[in-house]
């Protein structure tokens, strides 16, 4: 019942990052920023189940979910190259999230662009489910076309419609590329609603961590915020001007960002190991 994932690798840095699109993506989302990052890190980019090469899990809700965690897990452990840094987009960065607590042992550092640790409430869940149950028949039933316009007409992506025409025109090709039933079963096996809540698990989570939104999102940036006073050792970037995709909307600053991050040195291991009990403690 295992989930393999398609990948694409470019760059030649020292550092491997493993990316995770968002819905609606696939591998070639940040090949925009190949410029930009190619000379510092090596990114693997993977296509997520239901994206481009990659099928849908075999099982669907929850178990779905854990499966493709378990899949991004063995991408890292088949890279045999040391510690793996994993960067993720709104449902990339869920992903990247779930592996960072599954499997700490295979990661570096975490990067999360306009994520969510999950649904607290057993009610929000169950709604968001439903949501998304809604938004699968309209796909099954209209077709990716349909569905694209009305994906690109969410305020959450204002931000986008400000790019040039060109960049808008080949966002929505790489959109429409994607098929009905690969978007409709990745909202039933990656979606919100299915899910499992990691909010209890931020304050366990070891991994330096940089939180990435745009202070146009407001919802996004609130949940970074939250997400910060729980977690050991955070940084957090809101870029001015932006919306839901800063990597799309301000590129150069956004690499700037994570080469920062990337590339600045650590606490030694005692100090760090501080840093997590004294965090640890006030939970208990």
């Amino acid at each position: 019942m295992g989930v393999t994932l398609a990948s694409d690798s470019w760059g030649e840095g020292p550092r491997t990052v493993l990316a995770l699109h968002g819905f609606t993506g696939g591998s070639a989302s940040f090949d925009h920023l190949r410029p930009l990052l190619g000379r510092s890190v090596r990114v693997v980019a993977v296509d997520l189940p239901g994206h481009g090469r990659t099928p849908l899990p075999e099982r669907t809700g929850r178990d779905g979910f854990l499966d493709t965690v378990d899949a991004i897990i063995q991408v890292a452990r088949d890279l045999g190259s040391g510690t793996v840094d994993l960067l993720g987009y709104s449902q990339g960065a869920r992903l990247a999230l779930a592996a960072a607590v599954r499997a700490p042992e295979c990661f570096g550092r975490l990067i999360m662009e306009s994520g969510s640790p999950g649904l607290h409430r057993r009610q929000e869940r169950s709604e968001r489910r439903e949501a998304d149950a809604k938004l699968v028949e309209f796909i099954r039933a209209r077709g990716v076309d349909a569905f694209v316009d009305r994906w690109e007409a969410l305020p959450l992506f204002d931000g986008l419609r400000r790019l040039p025409a060109s960049e808008q025109a080949a966002l929505r090709e790489r959109r429409k590329a994607c098929t009905a039933e690969g978007l409709a079963g990745a909202l039933e096996s990656l979606g919100l609603g299915v899910q499992p809540d990691y909010w209890p698990s931020l304050h366990r989570q070891r991994l330096p961590t940089l939180l990435l939104t745009g202070d146009q999102d407001a919802k996004f940036t609130n949940l970074a915020r939250r997400m910060a006073a729980e977690l050991p050792v955070v940084w957090r970037h809101a870029f001015s001007g932006c919306s839901h995709a800063p990597h799309l909307e301000a590129p150069e600053e956004y690499v700037r960002e994570v080469l920062s991050f990337l590339q600045t040195p650590w606490y030694e291991a005692p100090q760090f190991e501080s840093a997590i009990l004294a965090r640890e403690a006030t939970h208990s």
